[in-house]
């Protein structure tokens, strides 16, 4: 009979450990510290001397792993390249925004190339069964199980013969040494710990699905995103819109990657064009500013509306959608200081559409302009996207991939773009040097 693993408890401020809980940590006196934690310790027995480095070159010859595609262009690129073996994936998401359905996509183009194991903590077998039917998905080399138990599904892994390991999620699974519940800060940290020894020492790719909290984050201890070799968070509308699937952490890719994704009935498909596709439906008005923002290491178009009233009340509402409701109020503190507009008594909302969120502050001057046309029942004289990062001095400042920006505008039929200054001239851009030049420049009644 195997035997159990030991645990002890371990205070998470100064490390310390004994051999049962207690309320407050002997050694650094801090309280509510004690964690329970899986005793892991590794002999040293045989690794006694002095450690084999090799060369670099020696190692990237040797160790190069191919990696396992996915099928999906845009998922491939934001890991990188694809899946790579013994690496841990953490996905994480709102509830129903698709992140079940693009696993059971991947695990669909990844059975093609090795056997796929398919773990559920939340769902029987019967409904992830059901669900891929409805996808379409039906494969002979994919594994389904239900259940809770992380020291089941790590010694599934280990046994080998798998090429994917999908747990949905890991805040549903728990250590059986584990006295606390599931979904605690032991419990996750401990299970991630399991499921990827397992996973590295089988060689075999893990994804885990993780929760999200309401304010947006990855719910759990910082350790879980740590742990693991690569976070992606799937953002978007659960009713409707496009799905943005951003690299937070990747230790086989580049951080910052975006995959643009929309939901059909065969579950999640790349979108080819997204600019031409959020463009579709617009209508140029007053109000209305077209913003190039960059998105991983694409460019993307994306209209930014805006509408001014009168308020009715004792002081201006001030909301946005998409767009950070803080940077909004500092803006129009800024307009109101360096032009001429007068907005103490107006409601201003700000709306980005298709479900894009803009965190760069390239979108400043779009952002701006959109305020100012509304205010003033005016429009864009110039055909043109715009992009540029504003100072509190009204000065316009320089902002990254200028270049790829004014390309993708003209690919959309633009003449050109609004934008800060640059060092070398590109064809389609005009620059300005302040937000009451871009004004007085660029907008004029209808």
């Amino acid at each position: 009979m195997a035997k159990k693993a030991s645990v002890k408890f371990v205070c998470s401020s100064c490390g310390a450990a004994f051999g049962s809980w207690t309320g407050r940590c002997n050694t650094c006196g801090e309280w509510n510290t004690i964690q329970e934690k899986i005793d892991t310790t590794l002999s040293l027995r045989g690794h006694k001397g002095m450690l084999d480095p090799r060369p670099l070159s020696q190692v990237l010859v040797q160790d190069t792993v191919a990696r396992i595609p996915t099928a999906m262009p845009d998922l491939d690129t934001v890991l990188g390249g694809g899946l790579v073996p013994g690496g841990v994936v953490l996905l994480a998401g709102e509830p129903g925004i698709g992140k079940s359905t693009l696993l059971l996509q991947v695990a669909a183009a990844v059975q093609k190339h090795g056997k796929v194991l398919y773990v559920s903590g939340e769902e029987s077998a019967h409904q992830v069964a059901m669900r891929a039917t409805r996808l379409g998905v039906v494969a002979d080399h994919i594994d389904i199980a239900s259940t809770a138990a992380t020291n089941d599904i790590a010694a599934t892994i280990q046994k080998g013969g798998y090429q994917l390991a999908i747990v949905d999620s890991i805040q549903t699974v728990g250590v059986e040494e584990i006295s606390s519940s599931l979904g605690s800060v032991s419990q996750i940290t401990n299970s991630t710990q399991l499921l990827s020894a397992a996973a590295k020492a089988s060689n075999t790719a893990l994804i885990l699905v993780g929760h999200v909290t309401k304010e947006g984050s990855i719910a759990g201890p910082k350790v879980l995103e740590h742990t693991v070799d690569a976070v992606l968070q799937l953002e978007g509308d659960r009713y409707g819109g496009f799905k943005l699937l951003r690299s937070i952490k990747n230790r086989f890719g580049a951080t910052g990657e975006t995959g643009i994704f929309e939901m059909t009935e065969k579950g999640l498909a790349s979108v080819a064009n997204p600019s031409a596709a959020l463009l579709a439906e617009r209508q140029i008005a007053d109000g209305s500013v077209v913003h190039a923002t960059i998105e991983g290491s694409r460019a993307l178009l994306v209209e930014i509306q805006a509408l001014v009233n009168p308020t009715s009340y004792g002081y201006p509402k001030r909301a946005a959608s998409g767009f950070d409701s803080n940077r909004l109020n500092l803006l129009i503190a800024m307009l109101e200081r360096r032009t001429k507009l007068k907005l103490g008594d107006k409601d201003i909302y700000i709306n980005v559409v298709g479900g894009i969120r803009l965190n760069e502050p390239a979108a400043d001057l779009a952002v701006v302009m959109a305020i100012a046309s509304a205010a003033k029942g005016m429009q864009l004289k110039k055909h043109a996207v715009v992009f540029g990062e504003l100072g509190l001095s009204g000065e316009l400042r320089h902002v990254p991939m200028t270049e790829k920006r004014v390309q993708e505008a003209k690919k959309l039929g633009f003449d050109g773009a609004i934008g800060p200054q640059v060092s070398k001239k590109i064809t389609g851009l005009v620059s300005v040097k302040t937000v009451r030049e871009a004004l007085n420049t660029f907008l004029e009644k209808e």
